[in-house]
């Protein structure tokens, strides 16, 4: 059975949009976009979705393991073999305390695909494809709208270069941003409904590809 690696943050965890900073809860299975991905393709998917993570930034507040360099290899060596790596990374990286240019999220991401596409990773699971999402863009607003000062335009500015970039790096692409918007309760997380419309469009991309 094919087995797909789901490796994101907070929206692939499944944490509803927050009334206050700081909230935690999860979204129960059902409505999860991976866990619908598996029924929808009758395959296994591995949940690798941390609230926090970035692409490549260790976190001065949440801490360094939110570097999802080094997560990816974690994850990479703790299950598989694998068939698909979908990573959808990059919301959190927008954050005013990166300081961070488009151009470098999606330099994190081109990190994340270094690792993916190394050949000690590609020989651990007998070789596996990549399917890589842009997250959709932010919104300034709710109670997060301090942590992602400024973060609109350069998240609306991502999505090009992560094609770019899937061009170059020879996966296949989505952007999410086509298909889905963030709520406006906290600017960030994904709606119930949201999830299984995504959930349907990595299915239908997913299944382009095989």
């Amino acid at each position: 059975m094919t087995l797909i690696l789901c490796f994101g943050d907070s929206n692939t965890h499944g944490t509803p949009p927050m009334r206050a900073a700081g909230d935690y809860a999860r979204f129960d299975a059902t409505t999860r976009w991976p866990r619908r991905l598996a029924q929808a393709l009758a395959c296994d998917v591995v949940e690798e979705g941390l609230p926090g993570r970035t692409a490549h930034f260790p976190d001065p507040v949440m801490g360094a393991h939110m570097d999802g360099c080094e997560g990816l290899k974690i994850a990479l060596a703790s299950h598989g073999p694998i068939d698909w790596l979908v990573i959808m990374l990059g919301t959190n990286d927008v954050k005013a305390r990166f300081g961070a240019s488009a151009a470098q999220v999606t330099g994190g991401i081109a990190a994340l695909l270094d690792i993916a596409q190394s050949a000690e990773m590609q020989a651990r699971h007998g070789g596996f494809r990549v399917l890589l999402i842009c997250p959709p863009p932010v919104l300034e607003q709710g109670p997060l709208a301090d942590q992602f000062f400024g973060a609109r335009a350069r998240s609306l500015e991502l999505p090009p270069l992560y094609k770019a970039l899937a061009v170059a790096r020879g996966v296949a692409f989505l952007d999410a941003g086509q298909v889905i918007a963030v709520s406006p309760r906290d600017g960030v997380h994904l709606e119930p409904g949201t999830h299984a419309v995504l959930a349907d469009a990595v299915a239908e991309t997913l299944r382009a590809e095989m």
